[in-house]
């Protein structure tokens, strides 16, 4: 059985030939996880996220033709690495502001409702408190945490070694916990932002 970073060098040799489906193929393949990824860091800005991706993928088309699959990067990993660069490039860009998602769904007033307000309060907490990480300890909190990337596949999208990767995730995660528990203490004394 031929393993993923081949399947995905074939496919993408056979888009280079002209191969439509192949291409297709690849991006329906890598194009959600990168999609997802994406999302979580620009913090939630789906059109961002969205422009990161097709640069991404551009990126790759341009790339293609010398793409030879010998180094040490899979594909998947070059493309996270590729949106990684484009997102911090825009996070710094635009001043390390995160935008208000302002076509969010309004929560539904049913019983649940409050449950739900509950959960959506957590998620932005979650999403303020990455944005307020540091680029790269944010990416590799991501890319661990909630992308489920391996220490030696974060290091490769990266470019860094695993020794430092996991110093920025133990120092993500401590800075994460330091903020939600401030939000947490806040919530708990009645304070209202």
């Amino acid at each position: 059985m031929r393993d993923a970073a081949t399947e995905e060098a074939d496919l993408l040799a056979r888009a280079v030939d002209g191969d439509r489906a192949a291409a297709a193929v690849l991006v329906d393949r890598l194009g959600p996880k990168l999609m997802a990824f994406s999302l979580k860091m620009t913090g939630g800005d789906r059109a961002e996220a969205e422009e990161i991706v097709q640069e991404a993928f551009l990126r790759l088309w341009r790339k293609a033709p010398d793409w030879t699959g010998d180094g040490p990067a899979r594909l998947s990993t070059w493309l996270g690495r590729v949106a990684a660069n484009l997102a911090v490039d825009r996070h710094r860009k635009r001043g390390r502001t995160t935008p208000l998602d302002e076509d969010a769904p309004l929560p539904d007033p049913d019983p649940g409702a409050l449950a739900g307000l509950i959960a959506a309060d957590r998620r932005a907490a979650i999403q303020a408190a990455l944005a307020a990480l540091p680029d790269r300890q944010r990416q590799a909190v991501v890319l661990r945490l909630v992308e489920g990337y391996s220490n030696p596949d974060i290091a490769a999208t990266m470019g860094t070694g695993v020794e430092a990767v996991e110093s920025l995730i133990a120092r993500g995660k401590r800075r994460l916990a330091t903020l939600l528990r401030g939000l947490d203490e806040e919530e708990r004394n009645g304070t209202d932002g």
